[in-house]
């Protein structure tokens, strides 16, 4: 049993770090964050992740869960006006097509992971005979259950989903716009790969880190970015063959390209 969140208080400190940090003052906006992690050690806020992109502390493994819940949550009747209309999203129609032009397909099952408002499942419907989709937001998980276009639905986070998931195998896992939230993939992908089939397809999409001497970092925007050799190295040791990676435009971020890869790997 935790102590109470004294929420009046943790939003005032939060709401002063951001504006100490818009306002140039990076010092007091580090302190007022570390003030935040000590009010709150769940991270509604994501300040480990802040300072992370501050470079005033490492980069966390993957966000917290209390982070990206909260903000998905809270975005979730706005989500697709956002994303698609405002930042020109447009991930899933091009794993779609990715696919596709591989010759992959059609698909006995797929796993939506991060499924959001259901994006990708409306993507891949018309190549795919039953879909599951997971998501940590229950606020998305109710619109996709409006939109009635998945087989059944999953409220949860990834890594857990996939080491506790019973469903049957699938041949297909999709993940688009998930790596930005988790930095080391290695629980995912060995997820992945233990709920495929034999020769089960695994795509997703991820932000690009340039140095390619590291593996992952948190952006200025707050999200994971990876180097396209950390990637390749642990698909390979989760075994999977890379079938295509592709530079791609994610989405548009204060007016510029957010650079990207979507990725489509195999079983080997």
């Amino acid at each position: 049993m935790g102590r109470k969140l004294d929420e009046p208080a943790v939003a005032d400190v939060y709401n002063r770090a951001l504006d100490l940090e818009a306002a140039g003052r990076i010092d007091e906006a580090v302190a007022a964050y570390r003030h935040l992690l000590e009010l709150d050690p769940a991270d509604h806020g994501g300040a480990g992740v802040r300072l992370a992109a501050l470079g005033h502390g490492p980069a966390p493994g993957k966000a917290p869960e209390a982070y990206v819940e909260t903000l998905f949550d809270q975005n979730a009747h706005r989500f697709e006006d956002v994303l698609v209309d405002a930042l020109g999203y447009g991930v899933p129609a091009l794993m779609a097509e990715a696919l596709a032009a591989l010759k992959l397909g059609p698909y006995q099952r797929m796993l939506d992971l991060g499924c959001g408002t259901g994006l990708a499942a409306e993507a891949m419907r018309d190549r795919v005979e039953e879909i599951i989709g997971l998501d940590i937001s229950s606020r998305m998980i109710d619109i996709c259950e409006e939109k009635d276009i998945y087989e059944g639905l999953y409220c949860g986070e990834v890594e857990e989903f996939l080491e506790d998931n019973d469903e049957p195998p699938f041949d297909l896992i999709t993940a688009c716009d998930v790596l930005p939230y988790i930095g080391d993939v290695r629980a995912m992908f060995a997820g992945v790969a233990a709920a495929l089939t034999p020769k089960g397809v695994f795509s997703f999409s991820s932000e690009i880190l340039s140095d390619q001497s590291g593996e992952y970092a948190v952006s200025a925007g707050h999200r994971y970015v990876h180097s396209e050799s950390y990637l390749r190295r642990q698909l390979d040791l989760a075994g999977f063959e890379v079938l295509g990676l592709t530079e791609i435009n994610v989405r548009m971020e204060n007016d510029a390209p957010s650079p990207g890869h979507l990725v489509v790997a195999r079983l080997r």
